[in-house]
């Protein structure tokens, strides 16, 4: 009998062991920072950002908790905001920032968890936005400026953030527009001007052309001259070399020239199909018919009593 209280017994009390052990021991992982609660009131701070001490830990079990927080970055995605900038133009503005909890201490007193965390950011961000964006133009918001205005955002809101225990890693104006009525005006406007460069592109290049073209026919005109010219004057020099050469021939052999020449007149004045020639026979056109030698036939002796 008193065996089995003390068997009895022994079981309980492992099992009351195992239920403390339970109850005590907790784990902080890689990606996580805790805090150890005692009456509302913080113990102590475990794997901050900052620091690599996860694993396994103990607190006193009913008497401490432990509430963890996130230690990687997280998320902010921003509604998309109207803001006016410095030349009275309203913008539309979408961004997001990714933030990191470095304090999870003030982090837990300030803003509890990240639900809260996220509207008190969202708030700051945005009159960040508002200020910053109303003292630059549109042009410098939408092109030149954009990257240093995001950096004063971030700056500004990494102040404030500061006392929640929190950093801004990221902060990003993803888009930046015009709301759709002036964006359509805008785009008309734009149009506009293009269209007219472009005409004015066209005017100047037709003019370029006309006068490329112009100087062009001037050139050709030109070139056509001079070539006429050119050949005139080598014309004139082979009719002289030719007049020359064939004065020579003559010079040398008057009989072949003078053959030469009926020959050359025989063939040009014959060469038609429907040459006629009404010629005296005894014409000198065709002494050579007559005499090879191209005497001239003596002339008839008159009819006697004439």
């Amino acid at each position: 009998m008193n065996g089995n209280a003390l068997r009895t017994g022994a079981v309980v009390l492992g099992v009351l062991v195992l239920v403390m052990v339970y109850a005590a021991a907790f784990t902080v992982g890689q990606t996580q920072q805790a805090l150890v609660l005692r009456f509302g009131g913080v113990r102590t701070v475990l794997n901050q950002a900052g620091t690599d001490k996860p694993g396994l830990y103990f607190k006193v079990p009913f008497v401490e908790s432990v509430v963890l927080f996130e230690k990687r970055l997280l998320d902010l995605d921003l509604p998309v905001q109207t803001v006016l900038s410095a030349d009275r133009q309203n913008l539309e503005v979408d961004a997001f920032a990714r933030y990191k909890i470095v304090d999870p201490l003030r982090f837990y007193q300030s803003v509890n968890n990240i639900q809260v965390a996220n509207q008190r950011l969202s708030s700051f961000t945005n009159a960040a936005m508002r200020n910053v964006l109303a003292s630059a133009s549109r042009d410098a918001i939408v092109r030149t400026q954009r990257e240093g205005l995001m950096n004063r955002i971030q700056e500004d809101v990494n102040r404030q953030a500061k006392n929640l225990g929190i950093e801004i890693v990221d902060l990003r104006l993803t888009r930046v527009d015009l709301p759709a009525a002036n964006s359509q005006a805008v785009y008309q406007r734009m149009r506009t001007e293009r269209e007219r460069e472009a005409a004015d592109l066209r005017a100047n290049g037709n003019q370029v052309a006309a006068t490329i073209k112009a100087k062009a026919d001037r050139d050709v005109t030109v070139l056509l001259a001079e070539a006429n010219q050119k050949a005139d004057q080598l014309r004139g020099q082979g009719e002289a070399d030719r007049n020359r050469i064939l004065a020579d021939a003559f010079g040398q052999d008057p009989d072949f020239f003078a053959f030469y020449r009926s020959m050359q007149a025989y063939e040009k004045g014959l060469s038609g199909s429907d040459t006629r020639l009404v010629i005296s026979p005894g014409s000198e056109f065709f002494r050579y018919f007559n005499d090879p030698q191209g005497r001239a036939r003596p002339a008839a002796a008159p009819a006697a009593g004439q």
